[in-house]
């Protein structure tokens, strides 16, 4: 079970990545109109804070954090569906509007179900346009983080993130890959720095490859094959996602779960 400092403890975290991971998408567009919408869950039982930017160079962003409890965990397929839960995380979404700068993507969290505590995330990458480059930067530095906890772990999560963002209806994996862990139970502390430590990454690298992709010169054509190309996205999140599923589940708010959707798409 957390103490009640260390639940403090990745609150204090978690809400300063998401005004870090903010703030660096900001310098990319600072044109973009800023919204912040604060909401609490139905029943007074926690609520989050959703970071959202509109512009012309960051179509849509996105970055929310949520802290959040119930009387029942709401996974039918798992062995804690009914018992009571705490979960806080943080996640990012990212829309370019040029078809050469990749949508990016992070969430870490931490849920506590039961008598049982554990920590999970990722980040991945989804480009229109693939360049070499990038795919290697933003691996390398997710790999540093992985290394940082376990010298197995890159290998691991990198597989198990092909696994899950694999469009099953459509056959084909949604981006370049990234990582992806889930139900890590460990030493409290080692396993909150290995989760900030990825959310770092992302916040550095990722910032830098749309910093190299921005000015690179696209037509209407190349518009319309990302609107199209980002529709796969959609659907992986409306109809896989488990972030997705467990907000709505639990009462979150849905225009902070639904950020990650893009403002224009097509299929």
């Amino acid at each position: 079970m957390l103490t009640a400092i260390q639940k403090q403890t990745v609150r204090t975290r978690f809400a300063g990545l998401q005004t870090d991971l903010h703030q660096r998408l900001l310098q990319l567009d600072k044109d973009a109109q800023q919204k912040t919408h604060t909401w609490d869950k139905d029943g007074g039982s926690g609520g989050g804070t959703s970071l959202v930017l509109r512009g012309e160079v960051i179509e849509k962003a996105g970055v929310n954090f949520s802290c959040v409890a119930g009387d029942a965990y709401p996974r039918l397929e798992s062995e804690h569906h009914g018992k009571p839960y705490y979960a806080t995380g943080v996640s990012s979404i990212c829309h370019p509007a040029n078809p050469h700068a990749p949508i990016g993507h992070m969430n870490v969290r931490m849920l506590e179900v039961g008598d049982k505590v554990w920590f999970g995330g990722g980040a991945d990458l989804t480009p229109y346009r693939i360049y070499e480059q990038d795919r290697d930067e933003f691996h390398q530095a997710l790999r540093q983080a992985c290394d940082s906890y376990s010298p197995t772990a890159y290998a691991e999560y990198t597989k198990w993130c092909d696994e899950y963002f694999f469009i099953k209806h459509r056959n084909t994996v949604r981006g370049v890959g990234g990582i992806f862990f889930d139900y890590l139970q460990n030493d409290f502390d080692t396993l909150l720095a290995f989760v900030c430590a990825v959310a770092e990454a992302y916040g550095r690298v990722y910032p830098q490859i749309l910093a190299r992709r921005l000015p690179l010169p696209y037509d209407s054509d190349d518009r319309d094959g990302l609107f199209y190309w980002r529709g796969r996205y959609v659907e992986f999140n409306l109809i896989y996602d488990r972030g997705t599923s467990f907000g709505l589940k639990t009462g979150g708010n849905v225009e902070a779960i639904l950020v990650s959707l893009p403002p224009q798409v097509k299929w």
